[in-house]
This record gives C-alpha cells, sequence and structure tokens, in this order.
C-alpha cells in the first residue's frame, strides 16, 4: 500500500467521504420513504437533510481512527481540516434558517 501521509491526501478524502455519504443518505432515505418506511412528518421541514449532513460529516470519523492507527499524522490533520470547515459551513447555513 502507499503511503499517502500527506494533508492534501486527508483533505480529499475528508471532503469526498461526507460528499459520496450524504448522496448515499439522501438516497436510502428517498427509497424508505418511496416504500412506506420512513416519514418526514411531525419534523422541522429541513430536519433529514440538517441531520442526514451531520451524520455525512461524523462520517470522517472512521478515515481519522484509520490514519491515527497507521501513525499517519498528516493526513489526519488534513481529514480534520475538511471536518472542521464542513461543520462551520454546516453551522453557518442552517444557522441563518434558525433565527
Amino acid at each position: 500500500m502507499l503511503n499517502k501521509n500527506k494533508i492534501w491526501a486527508g483533505l480529499l478524502f475528508g471532503l469526498l467521504l461526507p460528499a459520496v455519504g450524504s448522496v448515499l443518505i439522501f438516497n436510502i432515505f428517498k427509497m424508505l420513504a418511496y416504500l412506506g418506511g420512513a416519514s418526514g412528518e411531525g419534523f422541522t421541514p429541513n430536519f433529514r437533510e440538517r441531520t442526514s449532513l451531520v451524520i455525512a460529516i461524523a462520517l470522517n470519523l472512521i478515515p481519522m481512527n484509520i490514519f491515527r492507527r497507521r501513525r499517519w499524522d498528516l493526513a489526519m490533520r488534513g481529514v480534520m481540516i475538511a471536518t472542521v470547515l464542513l461543520a462551520f459551513a454546516w453551522v453557518f447555513h442552517y444557522s441563518l434558517k434558525v433565527f
């Protein structure tokens, strides 16, 4: 296996994993809603969207743990930077809708 202990590799991985994860989570919810297994009634209008994006951002915990075990500090730092940027973007985007 190639040693990808680089900040750019961690940044790339930290941005792509939540993007792919959010698409998968949205599609799973669409399929469940189509089959009648999930309903968004009773919640705020964008509850499913907000929660799905938080779960997608939290997916970065998996590569961070893998990089920590391999002692790839630079790659872990890249994932952490991407996670913090995504979290700030999430807070900024949804705090405008709350107030």
